[in-house]
């Protein structure tokens, strides 16, 4: 059994208007709608990536999302900006527990 290729597919013109869309929506709701723009990015980076032949898929949605960073907001409130340390890993978990492979 060989090793299969793992790859991204995605452009650096996409990229860049990805991530000029998302600052733009995030700047104009005031940074309500930042955990949309972060799943718009973050579904657009995995829908262009291939693991040893298979490729990924993002199942978060912006509506789960805001629920966390309501509460992870809330954490950084209570312990004076402490838990914003973890909140990137906080974050990432999220991330990877919505990602899962195609076929």
């Amino acid at each position: 059994m060989g090793t299969q290729e793992s790859y991204f597919d995605g452009g650096l013109l996409q990229l860049i208007g990805w991530h000029l869309l998302g600052g733009l929506i995030t700047m104009f709701t005031l940074g309500i709608c930042y955990p949309w723009a972060c799943c718009m990015i973050y579904n657009w980076e995995i829908k262009h990536t291939v693991i040893e032949g298979r490729r990924l898929r993002f199942t978060g949605t912006a509506i789960q999302l805001f629920g966390n960073w309501i509460k992870w907001f809330l954490l950084c409130v209570i312990t004076l900006g402490i838990y914003s340390f973890w909140m990137r890993i906080a974050l990432m978990k999220w991330k990877a527990k919505h990602t899962e492979f195609v076929n």
